[in-house]
């Protein structure tokens, strides 16, 4: 078995469901007491979080690219960055490291189109919804991608970072939600990315009328996959 990586702590509320779901991947596909073999660097959100608001993503950058360094000189063979948003500087880790970086938009792409979808909503930060860093990489796989309008993004935002990431759940939050994505399948979409890690734990498939794409579980899935490939 691989030893995976995680650049975590963005925030932590996400990155300890990676844990539990890459310990039960494993251990559905092994039985047993096999769980899976990882370490894990968790950053304090609050100073990435200040960098992101002042819009520094080369030095936030740098911050993920030690860890990664840190990661691999632990004996990890593989990364995963347990945030959304953060892909924006997935470069930044790729080019510090000799490990391989599974890219969290890129296990979600291959899960809308293995669903046969082509039209897809994404649900995120502001920073996710709104630059191409996400959109673009997920529309490279023949998506097409859709965001809430201006209003709902500012509602799905401010949910992540005052709520969600402070691990706080409210019914109120969550049928908010449920209309933004009313309004995305109205538009056209066949399927909602729930692009930022926290918000699985708001909304589940039950609270979607077309398939929900949870991007932990399909990021955790790709890595239990990959650590468990034959050969190293």
């Amino acid at each position: 078995m691989k030893t995976i990586g995680l650049i975590g702590g963005m925030s932590w509320e996400s990155t300890a469901e990676y844990y539990r779901l890459l310990n039960e991947g494993v251990r559905e596909r092994l039985g047993g007491l096999h769980s899976a073999k990882c370490v894990l660097y968790s950053v304090d959100f609050a100073e990435i979080e200040r960098l992101q608001t002042a819009g520094r993503w080369e030095d936030a950058g740098e911050v993920l690219a030690d860890a990664a360094r840190s990661l691999q000189a632990a004996g990890a063979d593989l990364l995963l960055l347990c945030t959304n948003t953060m892909h924006k500087v997935a470069h930044h880790v790729v080019a510090a490291v000799d490990i391989p970086l599974l890219h969290l938009a890129d296990a979600t792409a291959a899960a809308v189109r293995n669903a046969g979808l082509r039209r897809v909503g994404l649900l995120g930060t502001a920073f996710t919804m709104e630059q191409d860093f996400y959109r673009d990489r997920v529309a490279g796989h023949g998506l097409e991608v859709f965001v809430p309008d201006a209003d709902d993004r500012a509602v799905v935002h401010r949910v992540i970072y005052e709520e969600l990431c402070l691990g706080v759940i409210r019914e109120e939050s969550r049928a908010a939600y449920g209309e933004v994505i009313k309004r995305l399948v109205a538009s056209g979409a066949q399927g909602i990315i729930l692009g930022c890690t926290e918000i699985e734990l708001l909304i589940s498939p039950e609270h979607s009328p077309v398939p929900v794409f949870a991007t932990s579980r399909l990021h955790a899935e790709a890595a239990v996959a990959a650590a468990l490939e034959s050969g190293r």
